[in-house]
């Protein structure tokens, strides 16, 4: 078998004991044969992502990583959680198979589910496509973070998932506590831009279940088709207001085209590549939802960029640590630094 795209070898730091975890699969999870060969996903900055290729199909194993973790992070347990819940549902998410929480097994808790085949898109720009195709995959996108806010996480068992008063408050609190926890230097737009989120909390209150890390690269996209059959990495889900996550699938739009640490869109002919323009998309989802998103628009694309900032902040701590998931966590020392600049210069022309 050829290795799957965007696997590599196991990592020394996130090597684990192959033999005992397909010995409990072949015990635990029915029809699972070994011998299994593992390879693991280069993507993802947070939990370790592997591919198992057993005898009777393909899985992902997806685990906490090694080390000290901050106390709300690498949820995986939340992940599999919701991710049974949209099985069968207008949602695409792979099917699950297991959870363990024995770290005996593979060193830290860890879930599995089935690999799904496909097309994954790491870079806005969408390089190698045709125009048409282009608009295709960010529509397909759009359709699925719809569809994602339209699910009845109530009648689904999710009611007690994350609470729906003041989420973007507590998301404020959240990530400037994350934020402090894992701080390496002073970034003073981070500090006036935390402030300015404090001071300008939209009144209106809407809930759905929201991913929280809602953006192309967490999409697996049919192989011919522009349409979503995966949505992946779920560590952030949890109920809350949709319009974080419809801003936050558009940060491309406030990153250069030319960053080469995380390519965007702004800058690019976005007509002539054929991508819709973030009025556009914001304006499909609008369509497709019926809700409108534009009078707070302006607050959740700054709240996003801080969150992001944050984000990024963590992964280099962790990279300084040495219990980052990706060999280039190192490289986001100057990525967070960017976009916590970007948020305070968006705020201040809006």
């Amino acid at each position: 078998m050829d290795a799957p795209p965007g696997t590599t070898a196991l990592s020394d730091r996130h090597r684990f004991d192959c033999a005992a975890v397909a010995g409990f699969l072949e015990r635990k999870l029915p029809g699972f044969r070994g011998p299994v060969s593992v390879r693991q996903f280069a993507a993802g900055q947070s939990n370790p992502t592997f591919h198992l290729a057993a005898q009777d199909g393909e899985y992902v194993l997806r685990k906490k990583p090694p080390g000290t973790l901050l106390p709300s992070a690498h949820a995986i347990d939340r992940e599999f959680r919701v991710l049974s819940a949209l099985a069968g549902s207008d949602v695409p998410v792979p099917r699950t198979r297991l959870y363990c929480n024995d770290a005996a097994i593979a060193g830290t808790p860890f879930y599995v589910m089935d690999y799904v085949p496909g097309r994954i898109f790491d870079e806005p720009l969408l390089p190698g496509l045709a125009p048409a195709e282009r608009g295709g995959i960010y529509d397909g996108m759009n359709a699925a973070l719809a569809a994602l806010h339209a699910f009845d996480w109530a009648g689904a068992g999710l009611a007690d998932f994350g609470k729906p008063e003041r989420y973007v408050e507590r998301q404020i609190a959240r990530w400037s506590r994350q934020y402090a926890a894992t701080r390496t230097d002073d970034v003073p737009a981070m500090d006036k831009l935390q402030q300015w989120l404090r001071a300008h909390v939209p009144r209106n209150e809407v809930t759905t279940l929201v991913h929280g890390d809602f953006r192309l690269g967490n999409l697996i996209f049919h192989p011919r088709e522009p349409r979503v059959v995966a949505i992946l990495d779920w560590e952030l889900s949890t109920l809350g207001h949709p319009f974080a996550d419809l801003a936050y699938s558009c940060m491309s739009f406030h990153v250069p085209a030319g960053d080469d640490m995380a390519a965007g869109l702004a800058g690019a002919d976005l007509v002539m590549l054929g991508i819709p323009a973030e009025g556009e998309y914001v304006a499909d989802y609008a369509r497709r939802s019926g809700r409108d998103p534009f009078a707070d628009y302006a607050f959740f694309v700054a709240f996003s960029l801080f969150r992001v900032a944050a984000i990024q902040q963590g992964v280099y701590a962790r990279s300084l640590a040495g219990n980052a998931a990706s060999n280039s966590a190192a490289r986001f020392k100057e990525s967070y630094r960017r976009s916590a600049e970007t948020g305070w210069d968006f705020v201040a022309t809006h």
